[in-house]
């Protein structure tokens, strides 16, 4: 199993006359662990069914392999689902089945395999899930946090490229949390694949994604490298990681902007960001992620286009690394990457102060200001 990269162009979804978000564009790095944050009712998990063809956007494409899922035939879009592995958010067991049976019916639905090599693929994911001696139970004698990891199984057993996870951490205390969290990272080491969760959990937005998104406004506010996000100054941001009932995001969804502007400026002291976290780790014995080389090549070539809180939490990060980096030479080497570095070196890039060039993957003239008269936006070109 390995990642493949999933390119999203501006995808829009409506229901009737309700439009859910539009334009939104971003690209899943192949391997990569991301994360999809926003307030309830942004349109999250509707985002998931999008990209596995289950609702049909009016506008936009999903790439997959070079075919695009929107446009497809069905026979296509058909093959194209069994590189997608989802564990939806109440692990979506058969009640009726035990666990075993219901970690084997992908195989037994989609392949020829016999009931051996099906045995054995499925005490293996149940292995990998902690569930092993389980599998008898039914989903009804069992915990939430089993359920999600029996769910978790199932979504492996057809070795999936792409592995989609709808708010895993939903209904489960603070450890169990964490231990779901930890399970993710170590599943992405071994498996290569590509991640994409949705959830309102702060910690594990700060602590497991490679890349984080927010949906905000019907738009797609932000995507890109998790220090981005976890630095930006935005309110909206600044209101979701800290939990906060001052700022533009109101119980239903946005307040009137006079209203947010007006609570800003009262809880002055209140602004700022979450220190950022360290990115977890695989557990001992598990190995490397694949996907940490590549995405460390991918995020210092784009560097420089990045806002300057999130280059120092980058520089920052890298610092200990004792990989060297080798810029491009010539003509496509731009100001503001860092140099070449012998071990142990902390980067000292030129700090960079023009944001023309940053690409955050949506519009920019959307602020998420209430007032953005009073600030410059980034540009894309």
């Amino acid at each position: 199993m390995a990642g493949v990269e999933v390119k999203v162009e501006g995808l829009s979804k409506s229901f009737g006359r309700a439009n859910i978000w539009s334009d939104v564009s971003l690209t899943l790095p192949p391997g990569e662990v991301s994360v999809l944050l926003g307030p309830s009712g942004t349109g999250k998990s509707v985002f998931l069914k999008t990209l596995i063809g289950l609702l049909k956007p009016e506008r936009g494409s999903i790439v997959i392999h070079d075919t695009d899922l929107v446009r497809c035939s069905e026979s296509r879009l058909y093959e194209l689902r069994k590189l997608f592995g989802v564990l939806f958010q109440d692990g979506a067991l058969f009640g009726s089945m035990n666990l075993y049976d219901n970690i084997a019916f992908p195989l037994r639905e989609h392949t020829s395999k016999s009931e051996s090599e099906i045995r054995d693929i499925v005490d293996e994911k149940m292995a990998l899930v902690g569930l092993t001696g389980d599998e008898m139970k039914l989903p009804g004698e069992i915990s939430g946090g089993m359920r999600k990891r029996a769910g978790l199984a199932r979504a492996l057993v057809l070795e999936p490229e792409i592995i989609l996870f709808d708010e895993p951490d939903s209904g489960l205390d603070p450890v169990r949390t964490a231990y779901i969290n930890q399970l993710i990272v170590d599943l992405n080491a071994q498996t290569d694949a590509t991640f994409l969760i949705v959830t309102h959990d702060i910690n594990t937005a700060q602590t497991v994604p490679d890349n984080i998104g927010m949906l905000y406004r019907k738009r797609l506010a932000m995507f890109g490298p998790r220090e981005v996000l976890l630095t930006s100054e935005e309110p909206a941001v600044a209101q979701f990681l800290n939990g906060r009932t001052q700022g533009p995001i109101g119980m239903a969804e946005e307040k009137d902007a006079a209203q947010a502007a007006r609570e800003m400026e009262e809880a002055g002291q209140l602004e700022g960001l979450p220190a950022l976290k360290p990115q977890l780790q695989p557990s001992p014995g598990v190995g490397e992620r694949m996907a940490v080389g590549r995405r460390r090549d991918r995020v210092l070539q784009m560097l420089h286009t990045l806002p300057p809180a999130a280059q120092q939490a980058i520089r920052d990060s890298y610092a200990e690394d004792p990989l060297p980096y080798e810029p491009p030479t010539g003509p496509i080497q731009k100001p503001g990457l860092p140099p070449k570095r012998s071990a142990g070196m902390a980067y000292a890039a030129p700090e960079v102060t023009d944001l023309q060039g940053y690409d955050p993957g949506y519009d920019a003239t959307q602020s998420l200001r209430p007032s953005p008269a009073s600030r410059p936006r980034w540009r894309r070109r």
